[in-house]
């Protein structure tokens, strides 16, 4: 699944929440976008599954336009909405079936697959909500959600995943174990937002900064490039320059906002 932004720019209640961004992803891509809260990065996925419409510029999906008009063919929207799933960061709008069983065989039975049971069994062994099955979701702790909220996706078969926040409310131990997973799956095109600097380099190679207020990215390259520089990252608002004073040396510390 490929995705192309050309000049992309956003208002929302007057305010301009990003302005003249470009970039390409390819095919089986995985890229994070990176920034502090308010710089646009969940508009920006809300744009890349047709859930918002810029106001100026253009996104293309599989070379076609990926706009209102498109979304109202029936054809391109059945095929929009089976291969690019997008993960809520607040995954309570996303879970409303009965039983977590009933969450993860929703995607798959809507889309007439006969295998529904079977992708229920396989994907809650992975996402480790086996013993949840019988139990609503709304019972869930905020992580526990997360995970299904997941496995309902993944059981779907998307070709692109648009992830917001994907490792919020998680312990490190399932956040460690839920970006292994998503680093397994092959062929599928993933587009992470997150301020978690610790996690970055292991969702993505790529990375593209955003900022408030700035027009454009700040950073397109690889995510490990990025991390390293002090620069763009206190520019950004990821990270600030403290500086203090050891008698009648000065001496100056990066310090990263990474905490979710």
């Amino acid at each position: 699944m490929s995705f192309v932004l050309d000049g992309v720019s956003m208002e929302l209640s007057g305010r301009a929440v990003l302005r003249d961004v470009s970039f390409a992803v390819r095919p089986g891509e995985r890229v994070v976008l990176l920034g502090v809260n308010g710089c646009g990065k969940t508009t920006l996925l809300k744009l890349l599954d047709g859930l918002l419409f810029p106001t100026a510029g253009r996104i293309g999906w599989e070379g076609a336009p990926l706009d209102a008009r498109a979304l109202d063919d029936a054809g391109f929207r059945r095929r929009f909405r089976g291969d690019v799933a997008f993960l809520f960061q607040n995954v309570d709008a996303m879970l409303f079936n009965p039983t977590v069983a009933d969450e993860i065989a929703f995607g798959p039975r809507q889309l007439g697959f006969g295998d529904a049971d079977a992708r229920v069994a396989r994907w809650a062994e992975r996402l480790d909500v086996t013993g949840f099955l019988g139990r609503p979701p709304f019972e869930l702790s905020g992580g526990e959600k997360k995970r299904v909220a997941l496995a309902a996706i993944l059981a779907a078969g998307p070709r692109a995943l648009l992830l917001d926040e994907a490792t919020a409310n998680l312990d490190p131990a399932s956040a460690a174990r839920l970006v292994e997973l998503l680093g397994e799956l092959e062929g599928v095109t993933q587009i992470y937002s997150t301020h978690n600097l610790s996690v970055a380099e292991e969702l993505a190679p790529r990375a593209i900064l955003l900022a408030p207020g700035r027009a454009g990215v700040l950073f397109d390259g690889p995510t490990g490039a990025l991390l390293g520089d002090d620069r763009l990252l206190v520019e950004s608002g990821l990270a600030h320059r403290h500086a203090h004073r050891h008698g009648d040396a000065e001496h100056a510390h990066y310090h990263v906002h990474d905490a979710e």
